[in-house]
């Protein structure tokens, strides 16, 4: 199995990360990677970059040692609405978004529809780290709406390196058995905030094995589906 895309990666402009864009594309290069998302955070985190980070990712050529560079960000979804950070002159200019939560109140489910609104988003394109134990919520019914919409669920790397946390593997074995019987589409992200952890899926890729999860459904094995899914969101074909 190789997976030839890291779609949520930090770069030093998330106060949290370390790296610059260059080093992560070096390192996305070295572990044979051909896209690359780069992904830092909106504005309601604490430490995000301006605002003007985000508008300015024109700035970056598409390709950067040899690996095709998406303009994106980790949006925060905001209430249970499905609402993220960002207005809709940004999500409209950028490539790829993840929705994420970060923080915020509710039940299971307010936090279903939350994310089932978030997937009604056509700019949104993944769901990242769904595995927060203070975010509770229906897997199937939001798998299915993933299926329905053509958008994916994050399978993130950086939550399951520690072998230690057996209820998020138990967690993700359960999104990779309903994202199967559902038909919805997986992303395995490294949501790397250092440059060596990038393209390096190791931990996910031994979960997919032991669940038999198929690699149909894994967005960033197929260079294709990729291409489609973000030429969707841009009503254009950027790969050009």
């Amino acid at each position: 199995m190789k997976l030839i895309a890291d779609l949520h990666t930090h770069t030093l402009a998330s106060a949290h990360a370390y790296s610059t864009v260059t080093e992560n594309t070096v390192q996305a290069e070295k572990a044979g990677l051909k896209i690359m998302a780069v992904t830092d955070h909106g504005p309601q985190m604490e430490d995000s970059p301006h605002i003007w980070h985000h508008h300015n990712l024109t700035a970056l050529p598409r390709v950067i040692n040899n690996v095709f560079v998406l303009r994106g960000i980790e949006a925060d979804i905001i209430d249970n609405n499905g609402q993220i950070d960002i207005d809709a002159e940004l999500s409209k200019k950028l490539d790829w978004i993840v929705a994420s939560y970060h923080w915020g109140d509710g039940n299971a489910r307010e936090f279903t529809n939350s994310y089932l609104k978030a997937l009604e988003n056509p700019d949104i394109c993944c769901l990242g780290h769904t595995d927060s134990n203070w975010v509770p919520y229906d897997i199937k019914e939001v798998c299915k709406a993933c299926a329905h919409f053509g958008k994916a669920m994050e399978l993130n790397v950086a939550r399951i390196r520690d072998i230690r946390k057996t209820d998020t593997y138990d967690f993700y074995r359960r999104q990779l058995t309903a994202c199967a019987e559902e038909k919805a589409f997986v992303v395995v992200n490294t949501d790397s905030h250092f440059w060596t952890t990038i393209g390096n899926f190791d931990p996910a890729i031994k979960l997919i094995e032991e669940v038999g999860f198929p690699e149909e459904l894994l967005l960033n094995a197929d260079e294709e589906k990729i291409k489609q899914l973000v030429n969707r969101k841009k009503g254009t074909n950027i790969f050009e």
